[in-house]
């Protein structure tokens, strides 16, 4: 077999042994009550994790009705936003946050540039016009992340390997950092791992 053919079969190889190293990990969400929570936001953290982390593309959270939607967005390090303005109401978008301070000064339609999201953490967006207006952008570093739905969420294809497992919810106290956890990911199948979050507002 010639070097070329060697090569290639050696790139299959890694190929299907990195599909082989990946399982699914299924998360259950509950508050204190035993209730399921929605819109938890839960992500996998680890030196690996962090290298292999891209921006998203097309991201936005709109103004709708007179609020943010989604409520809740979940964003990688590095994602430009866009902000339309889907109502017949101008919008003034700002955030005070320390992972990203900005001001999206009264508009209407989508203003030109979007905003770049380049450190991790919690953004609490507001409308200076419309105060009952509230909304949430987690920044991550990390490809591995997801939003729950009725208490569930599933991470598919996660590398094996040893993760940091934060949970984050909109009724935590502002300024509150995820939960924290470890979790070990097999080199296949999947694992389960459960999230009792405290202290929530309604």
């Amino acid at each position: 077999m010639n070097s070329i053919w060697v090569g290639i079969a050696a790139g299959v190889a890694a190929s299907v042994c990195t599909v082989c190293s990946a399982a699914s990990v299924q998360l259950e969400l509950r508050d204190e009550a035993g209730k399921p929570l929605s819109d938890a936001v839960v992500f996998l953290e680890s030196p690996e994790a962090a290298k292999a982390v891209k921006p998203l593309q097309g991201a936005e959270m709109a103004q709708q009705g007179k609020e943010f939607v989604p409520r809740v967005l979940v964003v990688t390090k590095g994602t430009e936003l866009a902000f339309p303005n889907r109502d017949k109401v101008r919008h003034h978008v700002y955030s005070f946050s320390p992972a990203k301070k900005f001001e999206l000064k009264l508009y209407a339609g989508t203003p030109a540039n979007p905003v770049l999201f380049d450190q991790p953490g919690v953004v609490l967006l507001g409308c200076n016009i419309h105060d009952s207006m509230v909304g949430w952008v987690l920044v991550v570093n990390t490809p591995y992340h997801g939003l729950s739905q009725a208490g569930r969420l599933t991470l598919d294809n996660v590398p094996a390997g040893n993760y940091r497992l934060r949970s984050w919810h909109p009724g935590l106290p502002v300024g509150a950092a995820a939960l924290d956890q470890a979790l070990v990911v097999p080199a296949s199948g999947s694992v389960t791992a459960s999230v009792r979050m405290t202290g929530l507002t309604p």
